[in-house]
């Protein structure tokens, strides 16, 4: 199973900072990532390095209430959210408004969740005027409150000292087993729990219609064939009288958290409704963690067809999820089972070509035959060399490619090595990343 990143999440009233923080934290991070078409660049999470440490931060503001009365209900789904998905929650306050109800109202509920909980006090600009202020935070009874200016970057590192402190070394399951871990994710209503039921043979999730049906994520142990799956399931994302932004970003938290912990994710689209923007938002976590992929197209027994029905499907899916060509399709029923057995085997073979490691060898010969076939770029008159090539990770397979001039190696080359390395090794389902790094003494 997947050993995934300890989540920390920060939760606080409005304006308290919570994202002056998330952006001080994520800025640090030197990102190696395109921009993902179809993929929200407003980001309620990141992938945060600090020390050695690499965690998942997620912010779980973005509200504008009209009234306390708003405040303090928002304020509770956002704990709540956090409460179900965090390792390490970040409670923020703010020293110049002071303690307010709304904010002891949260600190109660944070303390019940037995989680570990960081009293954060910002816009402490001056530490040796603002302690005082500071010392009124201990009254919400949740402990020793850790004073910073998220602005001016003071006290975050000894913030961040005291978080790890509460990570836990945490595997996605048990070592010695070889136990596939799988999320099934979409929107809400696309069928997740059914699909989950009916690989299971049991109806052991709740599957509903109606919108406030909430439930949290369940993991399901599976045996087929002898051999061993967890299923976890995202469904259960409707809200009572919940906004659609609200919904969605609660729905994009608990995707991020599943996802951290599988191998393989399986995105469930509904082909009543066709791909949408959406489907590529939920899509692209997956696709920017570096999991394997598969797209199930559910509720296919629903669609008129012809001879050309998947081919114009695969067309359109291919199109708006252009970012992630390599995810394998299939075309299923929940309600009838119409191929849904064939997932198991699409699963065993995206998660071993996720897992897959080639030689060095095999690789630069590849790599040769592909310099030979395209001559590399080369600018005013300095042409890019590819020394070797060497694969460095699995789980997404990784390869660092040794150059003499890494500006010269165009993202248009670094596809087409890429498309090589497919073409040989197939990598089918799974997504590969290639960097390229100057050979010392070079430049």
């Amino acid at each position: 199973m997947a050993k995934r990143k300890n989540i920390v999440a920060v939760v606080g009233r409005p304006n308290v900072g919570k994202s002056t923080l998330f952006n001080a934290l994520a800025g640090k991070r030197i990102a190696i990532v395109e921009d993902t078409p179809g993929v929200t660049r407003d980001r309620i999470y990141e992938d945060v390095e600090w020390m050695g440490y690499h965690f998942t931060l997620i912010d779980t503001g973005g509200i504008e209430p009209e009234s306390k009365d708003i405040i303090l209900s928002q304020m509770r789904e956002q704990a709540q959210i956090a409460i179900d998905t965090a390792d390490v929650i970040l409670f923020m306050v703010d020293v110049k408004q002071g303690l307010t109800d709304a904010d002891a109202k949260v600190a109660d509920m944070l303390r019940k969740s037995g989680k570990p909980v960081l009293l954060t006090v910002n816009k402490v600009d001056d530490f040796q005027k603002g302690m005082l202020d500071v010392y009124e935070f201990y009254n919400l009874g949740i402990g020793e409150p850790y004073a910073i200016s998220a602005a001016n970057r003071l006290g975050i590192g000894d913030l961040l000292e005291e978080v790890v402190k509460h990570f836990e070394d945490v595997p996605g399951g048990a070592e010695e087993e070889d136990v596939t871990s799988v999320a099934i994710i979409g929107k809400p209503n696309v069928g997740k729990s059914s699909i989950i039921n009916k690989l299971i043979g049991e109806n052991r999730l709740i599957v509903s219609d109606i919108a406030g049906t909430t439930r949290d994520a369940i993991d399901t142990d599976v045996t087929y064939n002898k051999k061993k799956y967890t299923f976890i399931d995202t469904a259960g994302l409707r809200r009572k009288n919940k906004i659609k932004e609200e919904l969605e970003q609660y729905m994009i938290v608990r995707t991020v958290s599943a996802v951290e912990r599988a191998d393989v994710a399986v995105l469930v689209i509904d082909a009543s409704e066709g791909v949408t923007e959406q489907d590529a938002k939920i899509a692209g976590i997956a696709h920017e963690r570096g999991k394997a992929a598969i797209i199930l197209v559910n509720k296919w027994d629903l669609v008129e067809k012809d001879n050309n029905s998947v081919k114009e499907f695969t067309k359109k899916v291919k199109s708006v999820l252009s970012f992630m060509p390599y995810a394998e399709l299939l075309f299923v029923s929940a309600e009838t089972g119409q191929r849904l057995v064939k997932l198991y085997s699409l699963i065993d073979a995206v998660a071993l070509n996720h897992a897959m490691r080639v030689s060095t060898g095999v690789l630069n010969e590849i790599l040769s035959q592909a310099v030979v076939m395209q001559q590399p770029p080369s600018d005013k008159g300095r042409a890019l060399k590819l020394y070797y090539m060497t694969q460095v990770a699995i789980k997404p397979p990784t390869f660092v490619v040794f150059v003499n001039d890494k500006n010269l190696m165009h993202f248009s080359y670094t596809r087409y090595i890429e498309n090589q390395v497919r073409e040989a090794f197939g990598f089918k389902g799974t997504p590969i990343r290639i960097y390229a790094r100057e050979r010392k003494g070079d430049k």
